[in-house]
This record gives C-alpha cells, sequence and structure tokens, in this order.
C-alpha cells in the first residue's frame, strides 16, 4: 500500500470475490452466476441502446423504476436503483449507521457485511448459526443495532420464512432491519409485502442470479419512500449516473421478460434437486437450499481437497476457509449437462481416481 492511504483504512480485510481463472477452459460453478443468457429482449434493448453511449443515462433510472413498480405493486418512490447490490448494500450500511448505530449479521453469512463495518468503522455484531446452521430470528431481538440478514442465506442457502421476518421486524421497531433477497427467487418467498406495514424495512434483490445479469451490475432497493429518499441522498453525492445506459436499458427488458427467468429458475430447481439428491446418495450432508447453490460437505474428504481435485479436473466450486465450514464446498447450480459433470467428477474422486 502507498504512504498516502489513511490510516483507518490499512488494516481493511477486503472482500474476496470467486476466483476467475483463464489459464483453461472450466465448468464454472463457483460464483452463482446463471447458466442461461439474457432473455432475446434484453440482448435487443442493450444492442439498441449502445448507439447512445455518447450521453449520459438517466440517473432518476425513471422507466426501470416505472417497469419494477408495475410488476412488484408498488409506486416508483418505493424503488431504489443501485450498481449491482452491492452498491445499494454499502448505501445503506453508510446512510443508516454511526459510532452509535452498529449493524448486526449472522457470522457466516455474505462476506460483504463485516467487510463494511469494517470500511465505516462500524460496532458489529456477528451473530452465530445454530448448530444446523440455520438463523434463529430470537438471537436479532433487542440488540439495538441495525441487522442485515441474506435470505435465503450465503453460503448454506438455508432461508427463513416471512413469519419469522416479521418477528425480527416487530423486535427492532427503531433499528433498520435488512434483506438481502438475492436468492429468493429460486424458492423463497419474498418479505416485499411487508413494506407497506414496516417502516423499518429495507429489502434488497439483484439482477446477478435468476435474472443473468450478473456482469451488467443492476441491483435494487425496495422500501417506504423516506429510506429510498435516504440512499439517494447518499447516491447523488457519490455518483448520480451510478447505471449506465446499457444496463438501465438490460434491466428494464428483464423485468419484461419475466417468464423467461421464471422457466429457467424451475430449471435451477429442478437440477439442484437432481444434484442434491445424487450427492446425498454418495454420502453427502447437504444442507436444505433454496437458492441457486448447495452447501455439501463429506465425511471422507476434506472440503479444501475436494474443491483442489475439482479444479485440477475442471470444474470450479467455492471453498471458504473458515474452521467452523472449512469440511464444506458451495456449489452453483448450472445446467443439467454440467451437473452431471460434476456428479461424475466427484464419484471418480471417491473411488480413488482424481488427480
Amino acid at each position: 500500500m502507498s504512504r498516502f492511504l489513511r490510516k483507518a483504512y490499512r488494516s481493511l480485510e477486503v472482500y474476496v470475490p470467486g476466483e476467475q481463472p483463464r489459464d483453461k477452459k472450466y465448468i464454472k460453478l463457483n460464483t452463482n452466476e446463471s447458466p442461461f443468457p439474457p432473455s432475446p429482449e434484453v440482448l435487443e434493448a442493450v444492442a439498441n441502446e449502445a448507439g447512445d453511449l455518447q450521453l449520459y443515462s438517466d440517473p432518476e433510472c425513471t422507466a426501470l423504476r416505472k417497469t419494477a413498480a408495475e410488476l412488484y405493486g408498488l409506486k416508483p418512490e418505493n424503488i431504489f436503483c443501485g450498481n449491482g447490490s452491492d452498491e445499494v448494500l454499502n448505501f445503506a450500511f453508510g446512510a443508516f449507521c454511526d459510532e452509535t448505530k452498529g449493524m448486526a449479521f449472522p457470522s457466516i453469512s455474505y462476506g460483504f457485511y463485516p467487510v463494511y463495518g469494517d470500511l465505516y468503522g462500524l460496532d458489529c455484531a456477528a451473530i452465530p448459526l445454530k448448530d444446523d446452521f440455520s438463523v434463529d430470528p430470537a438471537d436479532y431481538f433487542g440488540l439495538d443495532k441495525n441487522i442485515v440478514i441474506a435470505n435465503p442465506n450465503a453460503p448454506t442457502g438455508m432461508l427463513l420464512t416471512v413469519p419469522q421476518i416479521r418477528s425480527i421486524l416487530d423486535a427492532n421497531r427503531d433499528n433498520l432491519v435488512i434483506i438481502d433477497e438475492a436468492y429468493v427467487d429460486f424458492g423463497g418467498k419474498s418479505c416485499l409485502p411487508l413494506i407497506a406495514e414496516y417502516d423499518n424495512l429495507l429489502v434488497v434483490q439483484t439482477f446477478s442470479k435468476s435474472r443473468s445479469l450478473a456482469g451488467a451490475r443492476l441491483g435494487f432497493g425496495f422500501a417506504q419512500p423516506e429510506i429510498i429518499a435516504d440512499l439517494n441522498r447518499v447516491k447523488y453525492s457519490t455518483n448520480p449516473y451510478n447505471i449506465n445506459r446499457c444496463t438501465l436499458a438490460a434491466g428494464e427488458a428483464a423485468l419484461r421478460s419475466q417468464a423467461y427467468y421464471d422457466r429457467n429458475c424451475l430449471t435451477i430447481i429442478e437440477n439442484r434437486d437432481y444434484t442434491t439428491q445424487a450427492l446425498r446418495e454418495m454420502g453427502f450432508e447437504v444442507l436444505p437450499s433454496k437458492a441457486n447453490f448447495i452447501f455439501a460437505r463429506h465425511p471422507q474428504i476434506c472440503g479444501e481437497t475436494l474443491y483442489r481435485t475439482l479444479k485440477d479436473m475442471g470444474i470450479l466450486v467455492r471453498h471458504f476457509s473458515r474452521e467452523e465450514i472449512a469440511a464444506f464446498v458451495r456449489i452453483t447450480i448450472g445446467s443439467a449437462e454440467q451437473m452431471r459433470a460434476l456428479v461424475n467428477a466427484i464419484q471418480t474422486i471417491l473411488a480413488g481416481g482424481g488427480n
């Protein structure tokens, strides 16, 4: 690092993205991307918009917010558009937390939560999961902190019900509760209907997973208008044109192609069920996932060895070195062909045939 970096940032533990190796062609099951391309309507919309790249994008994201409002039964003033859901989360940590109001989140969850807490110098509480890796809503009652929970959680894929989320909201009326629904479209139930009842709820979603736009960088924040206004205050103080023209066009077209993405989600769920069953038949413990990935461990092979052996065989999965979950690998659910290749490779490894 340079001698100019401010002292507060010198000890930051940064978020580590999933690896993107270029040394050979891999079956890529490590970063929870969709195996499906964007809809044809999205590709056409991007191509049409590309001719106007000399012009700034709409800072108010008017057409996209209007289309989203129609789809979700909300008003445009309930919607904030971010450069990926990560930007929405970043703005929320910065806008609603300070030295007196920190953030609480599961100790095993999305790796950006502690990074943002560290970045803003917040008093954060990492709440342990239960022995079965689930989140206990009661652990979030009366903490006097803002709360962020990924639902379904990552990397476990496990889900809280809407009544459980409601109990957290009721117990924290004077604190903001952020529900990060990046993976909700793969079998979960969204908390969006609760926005009308709770002024302390911010729901965050992304286009990276179910809508095949990880490379476009687009996310939503949904809340009552006062919270959205606060997020816009931060946005207009940093980067008013945070969503580029092509991404705005892609997002609007994706919302209008919902049937296409719904079919893809059903296929992912089918492939998830197939993979879960196949791995369990090989002796794996697979946590009950409602996401586009599964979290699995085997009693006879450690997670790091399985990850490295699969990589040598041309298949990427994600491994986390943290002690509590080091035995697991996280496996993105891809196409049926990709999942059959994974199952065959693991059968070979367990039979002693891995490299």
